[in-house]
């Protein structure tokens, strides 16, 4: 039995998706199918379908991922309510994408301006990658510091971006910005002795490739109902609570050029009295990372109808 009142809600980002996300639980619970259904509806074709049958390799484009996210959290929150009544966590948070998924467990976006929002962030983020192609690598068993040095080396060798894109566990840091500024950091980092495993994508997320993007997307932002948070939400770029419209509008307008700080994340959420941190997603990626963070902390993986039955105790 979870102890809600220490327990926060984390929603992963890019790199959760995959075919069949969220089928179960929109097949045990109405309420999660009528989240895919009105995802269709405001999307103007069949979503779920994606979603649920693929292929993968059109619902691992930017401007899918991020909505298919998006939909699945939201829907993975409804199933949770259905099962088990209204919930009230301590606090939420999200990785990047995860972010806005959070904003709307928080009571902050409605629903439909939400997925209007991430559809137009992927379709930002999929324009930028194909204007200005970049790339990103992790970083394994490097220090904050120990990347910031590597990436500034890099780009004084080559005149061109690369920055830490994602502090995303203690040994587990991600670089991201322009692919020969990039190559040289890789380089540099096996000389220094460190592993460095090159990711396939072709944007480069939170890095100064996505000023373009950005400046559109703080556009998109006015034109959204954001209203004050009904919890404490955590944000990426500062690592401290978002607490007014204002503070929401300036976190997601530097969202896309900054770096994602999960781990400070994580901690600030613990500052808060957080103990429990249950991941609304397809895997578990983020339970993976606390694990790194802090081995005392406790995850739950919620991504299927029999890991709801399981919250009920």
């Amino acid at each position: 039995m979870v102890d809600w009142s220490s327990a926060a809600l984390v929603f992963p980002g890019q790199g959760s998706q995959q075919v069949g996300m969220g089928k179960d639980l929109a097949q045990q619970y109405p309420a999660a199918a009528q989240v895919f259904e009105q995802a269709d509806q405001v999307l103007g074709f069949p979503f779920t379908k994606l979603c649920f049958e693929g292929p993968a390799e059109q619902l691992d484009e930017t401007i899918n991922t991020q909505p298919a996210l998006y939909v699945t959290g939201v829907a993975t929150l409804r199933a949770i309510e259905a099962q088990l009544g209204s919930v009230k966590p301590l606090a939420t948070a999200g990785h990047s994408l995860g972010e806005l998924t959070a904003l709307t467990a928080a009571g902050a976006l409605p629903f439909e301006a939400g997925l209007k929002l991430v559809r137009e962030r992927g379709r930002l983020m999929k324009e930028a990658g194909e204007k200005s192609p970049g790339a990103m690598a992790a970083l394994l068993g490097v220090e904050i510091a120990d990347a910031q040095a590597i990436c500034e080396q890099a780009s004084s060798q080559t005149g061109k971006p690369v920055v830490v894109a994602n502090d995303n566990c203690p040994g587990q840091v991600v670089i991201s910005g322009d692919a020969q500024a990039l190559d040289s950091a890789l380089a540099i980092a096996k000389e220094r002795g460190k592993r460095a495993i090159k990711l396939a994508v072709s944007i480069a997320a939170h890095s100064p490739l996505m000023t373009q993007s950005a400046e559109a997307f703080r556009a998109a932002l006015l034109q959204t109902p954001f209203v004050v948070p009904a919890l404490p939400i955590i944000g990426n770029v500062n690592a401290a609570p978002l607490r007014t419209r204002e503070d929401i509008m300036t976190e997601l307008g530097a969202q896309l050029t900054s770096s994602v700080r999960w781990t400070e994340s994580v901690q600030a959420l613990q500052a808060l009295g957080v103990k429990t941190f249950i991941e609304l997603g397809p895997k578990e990626v983020l339970t993976g990372l606390l694990k790194r963070i802090d081995r005392g902390a406790t995850g739950i993986a919620v991504n299927s109808a029999e890991a709801i039955a399981a919250l009920a105790g």
